[in-house]
């Protein structure tokens, strides 16, 4: 049987009624840009994610562009980030002229490493941006009370988390802004590129929406230099339909990998991340490297970990892609993410050459690693269980020859 990675048609087909009909109210309505759908899509994330402001944007990378313009973060100053994540993150303060300065990250949760967050600190530190990468937040009360104490604004990028919590509290709404993208793979997927910028300070929504539309309030009177960061109505009228659903989308993600779980553990060599690890590098398949095979994620208790990926640890040389290619030749889609840290990325080489760059001072041990081990395995909300009983299938079989 055939299990791809991601499957987008089951969803949106058995929408395409409520679709066609989100399309023809939009080119009935002669508002293409902005408009009233795009107002009523960003109350109904404002309420999803319990904040004061929501504006839709053109893409989730956009959204952090226009958070890092926001803030005022530009040449001279240093924006630290996750090394371990998508290139979104660190090309961003790149393009505003900033410099990104990468920090390792926790093997367990696969998110910042704060105590290596803090070590890479400057003067010229302007602000942190975590990523709660894959669907579960990375631990903000720390990490908010080390940016309150070196006077750091934080920007959550939550493009894989949109409506994950963090000891009950939604992500996005913790920091000064939140990030999210409703690209076609992610929880909650547009038909196209679109993505949210969230904050409660009302001062800064302002500026963003200003600067969303060239800087200018009224049309053609410009008081910033800002960007065209605008989402289309039409996307933001499909994203209405699928956001009733959202929770339930969200639950089959859950149940996907509570089940993966429940049917890997006993597999001999198969360990579940520990949570009490967090932080503690590379705890995890080290002094027992020969027993254990293979390294399940995990939600932490405080966490609602959304799934976004179920992304398994391989340990060892060239097993991670052993495995992977055991599974498609048996038709199973996997991704890596990442296989290459934002930090070994030849664009980013003058960041970490510089004589004083905290980039450059300090190793990157857990992102190394984890791009050699991780893969992620089919988790999408439609998944069947004769598909997930295949994969396992897969695995078993690759542990037992």
């Amino acid at each position: 049987m055939s299990v791809p990675l991601l499957d987008l048609k089951p969803q949106n087909l058995a929408l395409e009624r409520e679709l066609t009909e989100a399309f023809q109210r939009v080119l009935r309505s002669g508002h293409y840009i902005l408009g009233p759908e795009l107002e009523r899509f960003e109350a109904d994330m404002a309420r999803l994610l319990g904040v004061r402001h929501a504006l839709g944007v053109s893409s989730g990378t956009d959204a952090i562009l226009l958070a890092l313009m926001s803030l005022g973060i530009g040449p001279g100053d240093e924006v630290i980030a996750p090394s371990f994540t998508f290139f979104a993150t660190g090309g961003c303060v790149s393009r505003v002229g900033a410099t990104p300065v990468f920090a390792d990250v926790c093997p367990i949760c696969f998110n910042l490493d704060l105590a290596d967050v803090a070590r890479r600190i400057t003067p010229r530190t302007k602000a942190i941006l975590p990523v709660h990468l894959f669907g579960q937040a990375a631990d903000m009360d720390p990490l908010l009370a080390l940016a309150a104490q070196h006077g750091l604004q934080v920007i959550e990028d939550g493009a894989q988390a949109l409506g994950a919590t963090y000891r009950g509290r939604a992500v996005g709404g913790l920091g000064a802004f939140g990030t999210f993208s409703f690209f076609p793979s992610k929880n909650l997927g547009a038909l196209g590129d679109a993505g949210l910028l969230v904050t409660n300070d009302e001062t800064l929504a302002q500026k963003a929406a200003l600067l969303r539309l060239h800087g200018a309030k009224p049309k053609y009177y410009h008081h910033l230099i800002g960007a065209n960061f605008r989402m289309d109505a039409l996307q933001a009228a499909f994203l209405s339909v699928k956001t009733v659903r959202y929770a339930e989308y969200t639950e089959a993600r859950c149940r996907n990998a509570s089940d993966y779980t429940a049917q890997l553990t006993p597999l001999p060599g198969v360990q579940v991340a520990d949570p009490a690890q967090c932080g503690c590098s590379l705890s995890v398949g080290d002094s027992k490297a020969s027993e254990v095979r293979l390294v399940l994620p995990v939600a932490y208790p405080h966490n609602q970990h959304i799934w976004n990926q179920y992304t398994i640890r391989v340990p060892g040389p060239g097993r991670r892609d052993a495995l992977r290619a055991h599974l498609q030749a048996k038709g199973i889609g996997t991704e890596i993410y990442y296989p290459v840290p934002l930090h070994a990325q030849p664009c980013f080489a003058r960041e970490l050459a510089l004589p004083d760059s905290p980039s450059g001072k300090f190793p990157f041990p857990v992102s190394d690693r984890l791009a050699q081990e991780v893969v992620s395995l089919p988790i999408y909300p439609e998944l069947t269980e004769s598909q997930r009983a295949e994969v396992v299938a897969g695995i078993r079989e690759f542990l037992a020859g």
